[in-house]
């Protein structure tokens, strides 16, 4: 039998940001939650797994579509996989079971969004949450 081979890719340059396509699921139906709720329900996921270190990660919604809870967050790549699994570990919202699917990742921006979402639209700067009240 032949070996499995694998190839490696070694980027010159690392990507400054990770771009995210995700989908909110919420099996029971319920109320569906706004651009901020969202915000602050992937805020919650990373506080939750990574305490306030988490929850302090740049992270921006660059669109949202609340009818298919679906969204195109932006993350610093050092944070990449902690956003990831904070969204994947995630499973309650308002106390309902919940669940997040990450379904497609990229480095860049390119083909997803036009020039002006992603270089800072309204759409990623809704309030961040303060670390302490």
């Amino acid at each position: 039998m032949a070996a499995a081979a694998f190839e490696r890719r070694v980027l010159r340059r690392a990507a400054e940001h990770h771009y995210l396509r995700v989908r909110l699921e919420l099996p029971d139906g319920g109320a569906r939650p706004n651009a901020a709720q969202f915000k602050q329900l992937v805020v919650t996921a990373l506080k939750e797994l990574h305490g306030e270190v988490g929850a302090a990660l740049p992270v921006d919604v660059l669109t949202y579509e609340e009818k298919t809870l679906s969204a195109i967050l932006r993350v610093i790549s050092s944070g990449f996989v902690k956003l990831w699994s904070a969204l994947t570990l995630l499973g309650f919202y308002q106390n309902r079971r919940c669940a997040f699917r990450v379904l497609q990742v990229r480095p860049c921006r390119a083909g997803w969004l036009p020039p002006d979402v992603s270089s800072g639209s309204k759409l990623d700067r809704l309030p961040k949450p303060t670390a302490f009240s």
